[in-house]
């Protein structure tokens, strides 16, 4: 049948299995949205407030689903706009496909109005991109551009479509679901080598990452760690991938990771890591890092191998698989004494958290106590944060036991993320979304509160309100002689108000009854609501291991002398 190409476009998304679409019109894609009008009984779109929030909002579907979020955007500032996301995308490699329109063919290069070449600008935070100025080259050009977005290392692509290609015509066909291009088998030798070295090992740590939620292999690292007796640590992108209960299960190491996790990580003989990059935040010194381990290092992505870390062996292959052929190959093993250090590393962890929920100042609420009372409503809901504090009091406490459920920028560190996602997240599970946020990050996307309302997105807002950049103001008290520059606030933004304004609800809470009344109200409403949490501007995340610092240098205590 012959379409024009903004129908095929449509046609093409359905076919991928494309059920909803966050975006904002403009003049070079009103044919496409033309289409989507007319297809709106097949595909939905969500107009968020920016398009920021919808390139957010197309990640925090993918991350929750598993499947590629998409975003259509327009061409100049519409386009430039889905950068941030784009590039908070690809360092997390989330799938998104992102589709832009721009000016006719004629007039590329003119310096048109609203043209822009967006192809080159997102080169670097795209795994590809292509402009399609053949109206016959578009339909397949959209199957590989998602399953680019899904083989191998999944990320964020991008197809810019003049609009002239949006209304010329051409025959098309319809296909299945352009599905995943095949990963080899891991090499043989490989795996034997990295079996011996798990069944020599007397203190295995099994370190993941994001990569096995990428590959739905937790069920195969749950096998490993059970027939190995390892200990088990995640980076930021693995949490929620395994229970929180699990046995062995010492959460998040790095920079702001749990104390036993990253102190046990150190004390291993070998390191055996899944699906993660060694970024400097997890490792800290790369030099002082890895002085007490082997590494066996597990990824799809080769390059990932000797880039940051060393590896004694290096194994490429899809996750899933190739966990499941090393389970065969290893030997059950006891580690009775390493499991007992654990139980010691995280008895002398609780001794640090204690003291730092009993040091909160009157009249303000704990972080920790914040975090365990919405957990209360929140089990099996998508988790979503912004980027700063709050989020690493998120990664630290919250008890997670359902998959795909933490949504959060690891690899960009985006403040303003969390907005988006939430109702990404919620879109795609149908379940009501929770955002865990600061007064800072907020302030960035807070315009996506027109969103979440006008499409009646059930979502919970936690505000940590401080009055100040809190990360930041951290570093400032740790690293650069308390000169807080820029980073007290002093906003007087009435939270519960704006709430009002945009049609929601909120409330302003100070102690913990305050916030259970406030959570049972919260979620038991029909649409977005915040509450807004007044938090010590001077509270601190704890452990933190001091940038390009060690094991040797953490800081487990806000006397700063007692640090140093």
């Amino acid at each position: 049948m012959e379409l024009n190409g903004a129908r095929i476009i449509i046609e093409a998304l359905i076919e991928q299995g494309c059920d909803t679409v966050f975006g904002y019109p403009g003049g070079q894609v009103l044919n496409i949205f033309d289409e989507l009008y007319n297809s709106k009984d097949r595909i939905t779109h969500i107009i968020t407030a920016h398009e920021q929030g919808a390139s957010h909002a197309a990640d925090g579907y993918a991350r929750a689903s598993g499947r590629p979020g998409v975003v259509i955007a327009t061409s100049g500032p519409g386009s430039t706009n889905l950068v941030t996301g784009l590039a908070t995308a690809y360092l997390d490699s989330i799938p998104v496909v992102a589709i832009t329109g721009n000016v006719p063919c004629s007039l590329l290069g003119l310096d048109s109005f609203q043209e822009v070449n967006i192809t080159d600008i997102t080169r670097t935070v795209t795994k590809r991109n292509w402009i399609v100025k053949d109206v016959t080259e578009l339909a397949d050009t959209i199957r590989e551009a998602f399953r680019t977005a899904v083989s191998g290392r999944p990320g964020p692509v991008l197809i810019d479509v003049p609009k002239d290609v949006q209304v010329n015509k051409c025959e098309f066909t319809p296909m299945g679901n352009a599905g995943k291009t095949p990963v080899p088998e891991a090499d043989k030798k490989a795996l034997r080598c990295a079996a011996e070295l798990i069944n020599e090992s007397s203190r295995p740590y099994l370190y993941f990452g994001g990569g096995v939620i990428c590959a739905n292999a937790e069920d195969e690292i749950l096998e490993l760690s059970s027939k190995a007796d390892t200990a088990i640590g995640c980076s930021l992108m693995g949490l929620s991938a395994i229970p929180y209960d699990t046995p062995r299960f010492l959460g998040m190491q790095g920079m702001h990771g749990h104390y036993a996790s990253s102190k046990a990580a150190d004390e291993a003989d070998l390191l055996i890591a899944v699906g993660v990059r060694f970024s400097d935040r997890a490792t800290g010194n790369k030099v002082r890092f890895n002085k007490n381990f082997k590494v066996i290092h597990i990824d799809v992505d080769d390059k990932e191998f000797n880039k940051n870390i060393p590896a004694e062996v290096a194994v490429k292959g899809d996750i899933k698989e190739t966990l499941s052929r090393l389970n065969e190959l290893i030997e059950p093993g006891t580690h009775t004494e390493w499991i007992g250090r654990l139980t010691e590393l995280k008895k002398l962890e609780e001794t640090y958290t204690e003291q730092a929920m009993n040091n909160t100042p009157e009249g303000v609420l704990n972080p920790y106590r914040i975090i365990d009372i919405v957990s209360r409503f929140s089990k099996g809901l998508p988790v979503a944060t912004d980027v700063g504090q709050h989020q690493m009091w998120t990664a630290q406490r919250f008890p997670f036991d359902t998959k795909r459920t933490f949504l959060t920028s690891g690899g960009l560190g985006t403040m303003g993320y969390g907005m988006g996602a939430a109702i990404g997240a919620s879109k795609a599970t149908g379940k009501r979304a929770v955002l865990f946020t600061g007064d800072g990050s907020f302030g960035m996307n807070l315009n996506e509160l027109a969103t979440s309302v006008t499409k009646k997105i059930p979502l919970v807002i936690v505000i940590m309100n401080n009055g100040v950049l809190g990360m930041v103001r951290q570093w400032q008290t740790l690293f650069y002689s308390e000169h807080y520059s820029e980073t007290t606030l002093d906003r007087p933004t009435d939270f519960p108000a704006l709430a009002k304004a945009f049609g929601a609800k909120g409330a302003r809470v100070f102690t913990e009854d305050q916030l259970e009344l406030t959570c049972m109200e919260a979620f038991s409403f029909d649409g977005t609501f915040i509450i807004d949490c007044a938090v010590d501007c001077d509270e601190f995340v704890l452990p933190m291991l001091p940038p390009g610092g060690s094991i040797d240098d953490i800081i487990t205590t806000k006397n700063i002398k007692e640090n140093t």
